[in-house]
């Protein structure tokens, strides 16, 4: 039986709770390191918790049942999880990425790809394809795709990506944590590898650092498998569980969350001090058609240009409701200021072009009530 998103939160297939230990609703939190072997040569299917564990185990298969996958580790955060997809990738590969990348992503793409794997990274517009195009060479082996991406919520075809990635050999990569499965899946799009921050809607609560690498096909799933490992970067048991917590309400707080976002979306565009506003789920956004095209909802990510510098930090420092703070995807709403914070290890230059100025704020919006919200914000850039 094929289950909808929202069920495969709390009940992912082909297991459901009744398989648990005693009949137990949720699952048990197997905080072990080590499990006895029933004789000489024979295993219970779980050795050590660095290559396995059920709990885990529970989480990672939620996650890719979610994904529509063939296989998912769970990671210690979204970097290791990003980590162990470069491994994945040969040395010295060059790797075309979306140019408006998570400043994180792009310290580990420089720092260790390039500078210990030398690898080549070209950090280009993926919403315009023809740039794409101009870029590959002889040894560029992936294309590295956030859509929308952070901060300015440029929307790329994933499905045009997926042609182009085929016609040239290439593996194609996507961070999916602003949409999630539930909005988003970008496997059954052609997608081979999927990269999310579980510690942002995944979790949901800013409660729990996590990360998930999904693949599509068993070649990758046993590589994959085999850093994972090797490396160690296992969830813990108990972030685990939180995790499964988390996402058996994803669906519910997603739609609250958009909700509220697109009402926000609505109101800031028309605020006195506000001079532009990103947010995918209004429709004069360039990659709004794209986006229904490939996915079921527009997230709760905005970002927003004020009009002055001043009006900026000054709402940072007067907000009350809303949390000046770095991360998103929880219950409760988030500003962030990109420059400083997410995107602070780009150089400025970069940065400007990007379009991450010092009048940029991005906002991860909550399940508050909205006109709560929208009060806090009045007040703030007033």
């Amino acid at each position: 039986m094929t289950y909808k998103p929202d069920t495969l939160c709390v009940h992912h297939a082909p297991r459901m709770q009744a398989d648990h230990s005693y009949g137990a609703i949720a699952i048990p939190i197997y905080q072990t390191a080590s499990y006895a072997h029933p004789g000489v040569g024979q295993s219970t299917g779980y050795d050590y918790v660095r290559e396995s564990n059920p709990t885990r185990r529970e989480l990672e298969q939620t996650v890719n049942a979610l994904e529509n996958a063939f296989d998912t580790v769970a990671t210690s955060s979204g970097m290791a999880a990003l980590s162990i997809a470069l491994e994945l990738l040969e040395t010295k590969t060059h790797v075309i990425c979306s140019r408006d990348l998570y400043g994180g992503s792009v310290r580990l793409f420089e720092h260790v790809g390039a500078a210990r794997r030398g690898m080549r990274f070209s950090y280009v517009h993926t919403e315009n394809p023809e740039e794409v195009l101009q870029h590959i060479a002889p040894d560029t082996g992936a294309l590295y795709i956030e859509t929308p991406s952070n901060p300015m919520m440029h929307v790329t075809d994933l499905r045009r990506m997926k042609e182009i990635a085929d016609a040239h050999g290439l593996l194609l990569i996507v961070d999916n944590t602003f949409l999630t499965p539930y909005y988003q899946n970008p496997i059954p799009l052609g997608a081979d590898m999927v990269v999310h921050s579980g510690t942002k809607f995944l979790g949901g609560h800013n409660d729990t650092a996590a990360g998930f690498l999904s693949v599509a096909d068993e070649e990758l799933a046993k590589k994959m498998r085999h850093l994972y490992k090797t490396i160690g970067p296992c969830l813990s048991p108990f972030d685990s569980f939180l995790l499964i917590r988390g996402i058996k309400t994803l669906a519910i707080r997603m739609d609250k969350q958009q909700e509220n976002a697109l009402k926000l979306a609505k109101w800031l565009k028309h605020h006195e001090n506000v001079k532009e506003v990103y947010y995918v789920g209004l429709p004069e956004h360039p990659g709004h058609e794209i986006n229904k095209s490939q996915s079921r909802g527009f997230g709760s990510m905005i970002s927003f240009r004020t009009k002055t510098a001043d009006i900026a930090k000054r709402a940072l420092e007067r907000i009350r409701i809303v949390s000046y703070a770095e991360s998103l995807g929880g219950v409760e709403s988030l500003m962030t200021y990109p420059m400083l914070q997410t995107h602070a290890d780009l150089s400025p230059q970069i940065r400007e072009e990007i379009g991450i100025t010092d009048t940029l704020l991005r906002l991860s919006v909550g399940i508050e009530n909205a006109e709560d919200l929208m009060e806090d914000l009045e007040q703030a850039l007033r």
